[in-house]
């Protein structure tokens, strides 16, 4: 450990003199009460460091004393149903040791020192183990069985191991490494949160994050192992979103980072998901959830660390072969911390005062992500998929941040304040938003939902963006100017955005909705579609087309329990043949 001294103060900003032992990205603690740093640029012996805490009332002459390890998390037993602050400190853990006025740097381990584990093993004495390995299990909740690993650069031969209750730093295994020396293995591991966990391969994502949010698993799916944006203005819904992909999501784990968000938004999160029940256990959602909670009052530059403390956390769990969605909302206040920080390093700013960097380390984030197969003899595959908020100040995705997250991710969902106001809920703008692993994933959707989809998908597209065109000719004419084929298109695309792209995310039924419903009802809106406009060119009346009593029960048919699905679709579809028949058939009369 060196010790330098504060030479200047400026905010979060400290810079110290006497540190040329020191490293970049060290830990460091600043003054008398020790508060936690970490170093970000190095000139000779000069450290300019970033303070994660309030940095008041200290001053030039004050210690600082280095770590000499790079900012860490704890990873092992215990992380699950634990809220943590930025830099991995566990908010109950502070409460317990000091109340509710949580002082200045008050050290807190992690993940608890006192409780025990239940450890069942999964090799034996004399079996060679290699990093990534699984050397046994622990029931951390009754959701998740956590999976513990051999470290990172170990390899050896099992000396001793045994089951039982163990707390996270007591040793529950020996090997034998390849130079003769021992090495003591626990519950826990550390790892720097400024690196990416280590794997054997990254796969191709081919299969989609199934959410149940039909706009989403139709239109704009994201893969499993994706990444994804969330831009969008103040009330349009973004939260809600993240919320819904957070229990719905084919996920095993959920990663939830409050980056700099108001601190009643962070209480909402805290009070609602023990309350949500996960759809896959009947449990509380928090059995499988791990929340950081940086909220914008806290010091700004822990912002900084809060989202690759959650990434790390998220790679974690995906090494044990887990399926992790992690949800950061949001990356705008995230790069606020980035522009303060580069502001009192007086470097070049880029756009908008925002560093000339921010796009790379945004990159940094986002390619964290993806499907890989893990490290060790039976490499696990496993899938991390990070979905991140954006809120540009007054909904303007032309700001840097919303155009370097564009860059970075392959499935855009733009918020649009217009829908939210209409109370069109998920708000994702279907003319604006894009997804580019549709392609990728039309072979999954041809094998496990039907050949038809993928047709059903682009149909509906180019409806929708056909539909914009006609709305604009009709704002200019009216709508008797347009031909009663045109017409029929309007109240069939109508008809997908009121009954297909709306969805209710407080209605117990439509909450949700499995890709075989989702099939259905687009084939039965698009099957209203094509019948009636073969309909009008055999000479049917238009408005006795557009007012069939069937179609409410389409509209309907999104709050049909699954067990009755297929049944009412049958019903509805012979019905609908059944009534453009008659019309038809009328119309033919009426020419005679």
């Amino acid at each position: 450990m060196s010790q330098g001294k504060i030479v200047k103060v400026s905010g979060p900003l400290v810079v110290a003199s006497g540190m040329e032992d020191a490293d970049m990205y060290d830990v460091v603690r600043v003054g008398d009460d020790g508060l936690i740093g970490e170093i970000i640029e190095m000139r000779g012996d000069m450290a300019s460091i970033q303070v994660y805490e309030d940095t008041a009332g200290i001053g030039p002459g004050a210690p600082v004393i280095t770590t000499g390890a790079p900012l860490s998390v704890e990873l092992g037993p215990g992380l699950i149903e634990t809220m943590y602050d930025g830099i991995q400190r566990p908010l109950v853990g502070m409460y317990e040791a000091v109340g509710s006025n949580i002082t200045r740097g008050i050290n807190v381990p992690s993940l608890d020192r006192e409780k025990k584990w239940r450890f069942v093993p999964a090799v034996q004495v004399g079996e060679e183990v290699e990093a990534g390995d699984i050397i046994g299990t622990v029931r951390e909740t009754v959701v998740v069985e956590q999976k513990i690993m051999v470290p990172y650069g170990v390899k050896g031969t099992v000396t001793e191991i045994s089951g039982g209750n163990f707390t996270v730093d007591e040793t529950v295994c020996r090997l034998q490494l390849e130079d003769g020396s021992e090495k003591e293995l626990s519950l826990m591991q550390k790892w720097p949160v400024r690196r990416g966990r280590p794997y054997k391969e990254k796969l191709v994502p081919e299969m989609p994050l199934i959410t149940g949010q039909r706009v989403i698993d139709t239109l704009f799916p994201i893969a499993k192992g994706g990444v994804a944006a969330v831009p969008g203005p103040f009330g349009s819904g973004k939260t809600v979103v993240q919320h819904q992909l957070a229990k719905w999501a084919d996920a095993d784990i959920v990663v939830y980072i409050g980056c700099g968000e108001r601190g009643n938004e962070m209480t909402d999160v805290l009070m609602e998901f023990p309350e949500l029940t996960d759809p896959r256990s009947g449990e509380s959602l928090m059995k499988r959830t791990v929340l950081i909670a940086n909220t914008s009052d806290m010091p700004v530059a822990a912002r900084e660390a809060s989202i690759y403390t959650g990434i790390t956390i998220a790679e974690y769990f995906r090494d044990m072969g887990y399926s992790v969605a992690i949800m950061a909302d949001s990356t705008s206040r995230w790069a606020e911390a980035l522009r303060e920080m580069s502001g009192r390093l007086e470097e070049m700013p880029g756009e908008e005062g925002y560093p000339a960097y921010l796009s790379s380390r945004l990159a940094q984030f986002y390619e964290r992500a993806g499907r890989v197969i893990s490290l060790g003899k039976e490499g696990r595959p496993g899938a991390l998929s990070a979905i991140g908020a954006v809120s540009p100040p007054g909904g303007d995705t032309s700001e840097p941040v919303s155009q370097a997250t564009l860059r970075i991710v392959k499935v855009f969902w733009a918020l649009d304040a217009s829908l939210a106001y209409k109370r069109h809920f998920p708000a994702i703008n279907w003319l604006n938003s894009h997804s580019l692993y549709v392609d990728r994933l039309t072979k999954w959707y041809e094998e496990n939902v039907s050949r038809d989809f993928p047709a059903l998908r682009l149909e509906t597209v180019r409806l929708l963006q056909e539909e914009a065109e006609l709305q604009e000719i009709v704002q200019l004419v009216g709508v008797d100017a347009l031909s009663a084929e045109d017409r029929v298109k309007l109240e069939a695309c109508k008809s997908i955005r009121e009954d297909y792209l709306h969805q209710n995310a407080f209605h117990e039924v439509d909450t949700y909705t499995s890709m075989n419903k989702q099939f259905k009802l687009l084939k039965l809106i698009l099957g209203y579609y094509h019948l009636a406009k073969d309909a009008i060119g055999k000479g049917a009346d238009f408005n006795s087309l557009i007012s069939l009593p069937i179609r409410e029960k389409i509209g309907r048919f999104k709050y049909i329990e699954e067990k009755d699905i297929d049944r009412s679709y049958d019903e509805i579809l012979g019905q609908l043949r059944k009534d453009v028949a008659t019309l038809v058939s009328e119309g033919a009369e009426d020419d005679d």
